[in-house]
């Protein structure tokens, strides 16, 4: 494209507006450009000026770069006025929490909104080092603060940075919280003018180890006799994942050592994030290497768990999130202190297995499904989550401690895990016999996942938009009927007998996702049961490819 006088101008003032050195000399070299004639860089920079990021299932998330539609110092010092903005203006002021991962720019960004705050009148405590996502959770629903602020881009690509919201009682933000503070983010007439301050404290080490000696003690059983691989995946999870599990008594761990140091290129794997194909290899490898009962693989800024398992014939493999969520449901439930908890409710979302219900029915428990994203989960039930004793999502999220994590949490995941696969192996079992009792129980449910990822995102709009006008009537020979979710999310769920297909865009990644579940009794051959469910999910599987690629 042409670089047309209008967006020439919005450049300029971004640009003077820019409290950053480096952003402004980067947005400028290519505003340069393009008004040289050069056609990409007229493209590139009506991207960077296409903003402003959004609110979207776990924050902002874009790529960092200068310009109101990338991740910079001056989207976040307006991101933290606007919030701080809100805040005030609802009577909430009083402490706040500020932490970050290791990606690039973080610690800049970290700097910048812990500045605004301060300045503004909060009593901002910023974390020491880059540390896990659900560290900064515990905190704001330990200390009682009014909000928390994670300078972190969880499991994108190494070009991408992000800003996770969390206010009062450790729950991210949603509607319509989010829209009033992107309004409050839009009234902000100017970056390089927003007052910032050094007035802030660094949080106490007591405070941060006050999660891991929490996190340790969670496990139900007594077993300890378990050799564990774990990757933190170039992450900040590492350090404090095998202090937690050492402090439990797990403590024959192993790391994988091309991946343990915090590392924003991510050089070993294409994209950071255990569900991607090819990005747990390194685990698998050492688990196969080390002879280990269990492999763990945490997302990047430690918020998502992953496991691996050795196969009855002696490969690994990971396990699919659902896999994990209902082996981790149904240890808690068989382990729920009723006292305690004498209305216990549990949570996973619409495009899960619908399998955790059947257990939650199974142990007199309540189940929610919710929309997609654990600011949704953790308000399962009564909107406020009241009883709420679990959750999970497929995308490798589980919440297992939602009393002082009230969001999804790798680390204490991975402890339970390893409680669970110690006790099953002190009993001669391991992590496959208890998902064939569960199979055998409640039927075989077995999912799957198609993704495809956009350069253009309009795409995925139009795709939508031609599953909504002409729904298909059967997948696979099967007769569904389809449901459309809007305006409460734009999502298109596709139920027939036995089988269900959920598409919707992804609210994190420029991607189109199909969910799929297919269902089987599993009667009295629960190998046959298996076989003939693979083989009916692989016919859902193509005929879903072939729906989205037409």
């Amino acid at each position: 494209m042409s670089l047309t006088p209008a967006l020439r101008d919005a450049a300029f003032r971004w640009i003077a507006d820019d409290p950053d050195t480096d952003s402004r000399a980067e947005l400028q070299g290519v505003l340069a450009r393009a008004m040289g004639g050069d056609a990409a860089a007229a493209d590139d920079l009506a991207d960077r000026m296409a903003g402003p990021l959004t609110f979207g299932t776990a924050g902002l998330r874009g790529p960092v770069r200068a310009g109101s539609n990338g991740v910079n110092v001056a989207v976040v010092v307006r991101t933290t006025a606007g919030l701080a903005g809100w805040l005030r203006a609802r009577g909430h002021t009083g402490l706040v929490f500020v932490g970050r991962d290791a990606r690039h720019g973080s610690e800049a960004f970290c700097s910048a909104a812990a500045g605004v705050l301060a300045a503004a009148g909060f009593e901002v405590r910023v974390l020491p080092e880059p540390l896990p996502t659900p560290v900064l959770a515990f905190l704001v629903r330990a200390h009682g603060a009014v909000a928390g602020v994670q300078i972190t881009a969880s499991h994108n690509p190494p070009a991408d940075n992000g800003y996770k919201l969390y206010l009062a009682g450790g729950s991210q933000i949603v509607p319509p919280d989010d829209r009033e503070i992107e309004a409050a983010v839009a009234a902000v007439t100017s970056a390089v003018s927003v007052p910032r301050s050094r007035d802030w404290a660094t949080v106490d080490p007591a405070d941060v180890d006050a999660y891991s000696a929490h996190v340790s003690a969670l496990p139900r059983g007594t077993a300890r006799d378990l050799r564990v691989a774990l990757t933190p995946m170039h992450g900040v999870g590492g350090r404090t994942a095998v202090e937690v599990l050492r402090r439990a008594g797990f403590t024959d761990v192993r790391v994988v050592r091309s991946q343990a140091v915090p590392d924003p290129d991510f050089p070993t794997v294409v994209f950071p994030n255990p569900e991607e194909p090819g990005a747990a290899d390194a685990l698998l490898a050492l688990a196969a290497e080390s002879d280990a009962d269990l492999a763990v693989a945490l997302d990047p800024d430690a918020d998502r768990c992953a496991l691996g398992v050795r196969e009855r014939d002696g490969s690994w493999r990971m396990l699919r999130g659902d896999e994990t969520g209902v082996l981790l449901g149904s240890l808690v439930l068989s382990t729920l202190d009723r006292t305690a908890h004498p209305d216990p409710l549990v949570a996973t979302t619409i495009v899960s297995s619908s399998l955790l219900g059947s257990i939650a029915k199974a142990h007199d428990v309540r189940c929610a499904e919710t929309l997609t994203g654990f600011k949704w989960l953790v308000r399962a039930g009564d909107g406020e989550g009241t009883g709420l004793v679990y959750a999970y999502e497929e995308a490798l999220g589980h919440c297992v401690d939602p009393d002082s994590v009230r969001d999804k949490d790798g680390i204490s995941a991975a402890v339970v895990a390893c409680d669970l696969a110690a006790t099953l192996k002190a009993a001669g079992e391991t992590l496959l016999d208890a998902l064939d009792r569960l199979a055998a129980e409640h039927g075989v449910h077995l999912t799957d996942q198609v993704a495809l990822r956009f350069d253009d995102l309009s795409r995925i709009g139009a795709l939508m938009a031609r599953l909504r006008a002409d729904p298909p009537p059967e997948l696979a020979g099967i007769a569904v009927t389809a449901e459309d979710l809007l305006p409460e999310a734009d999502v298109l769920r596709l139920t027939g007998a036995g089988v269900r297909v959920v598409v919707r865009p992804s609210g994190t990644e420029p991607k189109l996702k199909a969910y799929l579940e297919v269902v089987e009794p599993a009667g009295t051959d629960l190998a046959a049961a298996r076989e003939g469910a693979a083989a009916r999910l692989a016919d859902v599987r193509t005929a879903v490819e072939a729906l989205l690629t037409d």
